[in-house]
């Protein structure tokens, strides 16, 4: 175990809000000169921030047949998934160029660019600061594989520089800030997309149609998870490299400390590594694992920002100077009358739960995963529905890899220029945030967390259970997900012939008198 570490670590909650020109003033407006990453610790970067032949002289801004893309932060993630997939399609024929590497870690940087090179036969920018990769190489979008704590900044900065972008989930660190990227990115008009990638499968919207006619009568709720096991500990099986130094990481850079983003501590390999354990910079199962599931369930069900959120949880085996909790429930509440509850833990995987959409008529059963071409209709008994309905399997196309779709979605809107195009837009992402994120602030400190109808965000809400109490004494109107086209079809109950007894006797009278 390394030395005690604390994972309480001062953060801004907004990020850096000042509003910024296009590209070609970008570093300029910034105070940002091109000479910033030879200003660093001596001997670091020697191979940082230099053009290249990726930067040919007549690609200039606006005249681009080609989708010229820049990467910042392809680590784990951003170099398996969007690195490798993206020179894949390129082989494949899509007409995008690889043109930029921006990344903190030398070896990582080098590495990367290298593949790219060998892969495309171009030789990509290297940058340390991905802003002066976005001034140098004439960009038309950025993949984002950074730690989440980085998320929101380096979206914000790229829809300001004109620039359609790839996020890799969390879409942001906080839920104040996937509010602000999602009003950035509407005002912006580029295309984003959030990289929980089963939102490419086709099921989601074919459970969404199925749910609006009324497949299964009012829409109760939703249980999804995510399990996970490891002899080592969740996130610890990334391994740690002595070439991690001081000299090959721009530690400062990596924490954000220039905007707040973290505060300063002694460079530590593990954090850098494994930094989804440490509060400052991730979230644990909550913004890892939990966001996969829960974005999903809001794309079928159509459902959005969550009215009241509580979370639970701890650390209840793995004792290795974690901050985050290795067993976790969230459980979010609509305005729309439905429930939705995402758990799991990290030390048990052969016996997950079951992910499955609940309605007074039925049930619609996916198992576990994402991986599958189908999912099951279970209908509720029939002296309760007084409606004859048999099983069913519900095929639906199967898609082996998610990612890939995932990133030829985005490219198709990118070229296209139709945000609405994205699999995963940021109003989705910033949904998905709401849950989770005020699921693991509702653990971290011991309250419910309530959003209204004009997203402020509060601990205090007396009124939330009053308004299901008036309904219910009103006899209703019922809720429902957005979009429902089946009027009362199962939302109704039948009122049995005796409650014509029922009722207050008042001054001694029988209010069934005379019935």
């Amino acid at each position: 175990m390394s030395p005690q570490r604390s994972n309480d670590f001062t953060r801004d909650s907004t990020g850096d809000l000042k509003s910024q020109p296009a590209r070609r003033d970008f570093l300029a407006s910034t105070a940002i000169a091109a000479t910033a990453v030879g200003g660093m610790a001596a001997g670091s970067f020697a191979s940082g921030g230099h053009s290249t032949s990726a930067q040919a002289a007549d690609n200039v801004a606006g005249s681009n047949s080609r989708l010229r893309i820049g990467f910042i932060g392809p680590g784990g993630r951003g170099f398996g998934a969007h690195v490798k997939k993206l020179c894949d399609l390129r082989s494949a024929g899509r007409a995008i160029d690889l043109v930029g590497v921006a990344e903190v870690y030398q070896n990582q940087r080098d590495m990367v660019a290298d593949y790219i090179k060998e892969s495309t036969g171009t030789d990509p920018g290297r940058y340390v600061d991905y802003r002066e990769m976005i001034e140098k190489e004439n960009l038309d979008a950025v993949c984002i594989g950074t730690p989440d704590h980085w998320h929101h900044k380096q979206i914000i900065d790229s829809l300001a520089a004109g620039l359609h972008v790839y996020c890799e989930k969390p879409m942001t660190k906080t839920v104040e800030e996937a509010f602000d990227v999602e009003q950035k990115w509407r005002d912006s008009g580029k295309v984003m997309q959030v990289g929980v990638q089963s939102t490419s499968l086709a099921v989601w919207d074919e459970v969404n149609e199925l749910l609006r006619q009324g497949k299964l009568g009012k829409v109760l709720g939703f249980q999804t998870e995510y399990f996970r096991n490891s002899d080592v500990g969740q996130w610890r099986y990334y391994g740690l490299d002595p070439k991690m130094t001081p000299k090959t990481i721009d530690w400062s850079r990596w924490l954000g400390t220039e905007h707040d983003l973290a505060e300063d501590m002694p460079f530590d390999r593990e954090v850098y590594r494994q930094w989804r354990r440490f509060w400052p910079f991730g979230s644990g199962m909550f913004t890892d694992l939990f966001v996969h599931r829960t974005t999903s369930m809001l794309k079928a069900t159509g459902l959005r920002i969550p009215g009241r959120v509580v979370g639970a949880g701890g650390i209840f085996l793995e004792y290795d100077g974690r901050g985050v909790p290795d067993v976790a429930t969230v459980v979010a509440d609509f305005r729309e009358g439905v429930q939705g509850m995402v758990t799991a833990t990290m030390c048990n995987e052969a016996s997950r739960i079951n992910q499955l959409i609940r309605g007074h008529y039925g049930t619609f059963e996916f198992g576990n995963g994402e991986g599958f071409d189908g999912f099951d209709f279970v209908p509720e008994r029939g002296p309760v529905t007084h409606v004859r309905q048999s099983a069913e399997r519900i095929k639906t196309k199967a898609i082996a890899d998610t990612t890939r779709a995932h990133f030829e979605n985005w490219l198709d809107a990118c070229e296209a220029g139709d945000p609405m195009l994205c699999n995963n837009p940021p109003d989705l992402g910033a949904a998905a945030i709401a849950v989770v994120n005020l699921g693991a602030q509702s653990y971290r400190k011991g309250k419910v967390f309530f959003v209204d109808e004009d997203r402020n965000i509060g601990n205090d809400d007396p009124g939330w259970a009053s308004r299901w109490e008036a309904l219910s004494k009103a006899g209703g109107p019922v809720q429902h997900i957005p979009g429902w086209e089946a009027g009362d079809y199962g939302s109704k109950q039948r009122t049995p012939d005796y409650m014509k007894y029922g009722g207050p006797w008042i001054d001694g009278k029988d209010p069934a008198a005379g019935s």
